[in-house]
């Protein structure tokens, strides 16, 4: 077993399954989680565990270690050791898609609320239960098509979501405006310029690639058609964290509107509807 194998191993039978979430089962003949059990919380294959674990596959990506750390509950400092272990050191040419401890408390302190997190290139990173049942569940996307460019400007979009003229290009102006300022901070990346290539298909984002426009993405406004409650009126309000490099998304309910109520029902009933619908 390789070091990387050996720190799996070890998180994963110091964890408490009912610290996870799982329900009491079956007596265990071993502590910590099973290897289909770590599977399932990190939406990966079993096999794929397997192979991580016995050291017989190339290194995880960074989405991947991200995955097994909120799986294992590792703390900032652990994840970080996680990224090392599988040739991520860190690297302040690269983007940073480490979303710590204290962001994640946070959003549990906001879980009444829709709420995802990205990177600097409007990558998403993480999401809570009420994002998915109400956007549709991330999961279910690969990791390079799970990215807010990427849906607004080639046509990906996980759900149906409305905006008038006017707040579409706003939408549009600001991310794009967003993610220019990015290049100038990590112009060594290279999935910053491989995304701008992927982006480049599309006319409306080389239109306003062309503009000199650099900012930030604050505000949105839009309604998502869900097929289970219909529409959705939102407000979205963007937090910047660690220097602008990571992006805390809150959608709340539009005022004057019935979306409250709309997301307290999916939140009741979660994402194992959704799920069902798939």
């Amino acid at each position: 077993m390789n070091p990387l194998g050996a720190a799996l191993r070890a998180w994963r039978d110091r964890l408490d399954p009912a610290t996870a979430g799982l329900p009491h089962g079956s007596a265990r003949r071993v502590p910590g989680l099973r290897r289909s059990e770590l599977a399932s919380l990190a939406d990966i294959s079993v096999e794929y565990v397997v192979r991580l674990e016995q050291g017989r596959v190339a290194a995880p990506s960074p989405q991947v270690c991200a995955s097994l750390a909120r799986a294992l509950r590792l703390t900032g400092e652990e994840h970080a050791h996680l990224l090392r272990l599988a040739g991520h050191a860190a690297d302040p040419r690269r983007v940073p898609r480490h979303v710590p401890d204290s962001l994640l408390r946070i959003m549990d302190e906001l879980a009444a609320n829709p709420l995802s997190v990205y990177d600097a290139t409007w990558g998403l990173l993480h999401w809570n239960p009420l994002f998915a049942a109400t956007f549709g569940d991330p999961a279910r996307l690969g990791p390079a098509d799970r990215n807010a460019l990427v849906w607004q400007f080639l046509d990906a979009m996980p759900a149906p979501v409305r905006q008038t003229a006017d707040e579409r290009t706003a939408f549009e102006e600001s991310l794009v405006a967003d993610l220019r300022a990015t290049t100038s901070r990590f112009p060594a990346d290279p999935g910053v310029a491989a995304l701008v290539a992927r982006l480049e298909r599309s006319p409306r984002f080389r239109e306003l690639w062309g503009r000199p426009s650099v900012g930030g993405h604050e505000s949105a406004h839009k309604v998502v058609g869900h097929p289970d409650v219909g529409d959705i009126a939102l407000n979205s309000d963007t937090l910047t964290t660690q220097g602008g490099n990571l992006h805390l998304v809150v959608y709340t309910a539009r005022p004057g509107t019935d979306a409250r109520g709309k997301l307290d029902l999916l939140a009741a009933v979660g994402v194992q509807a959704v799920s069902a619908r798939g």
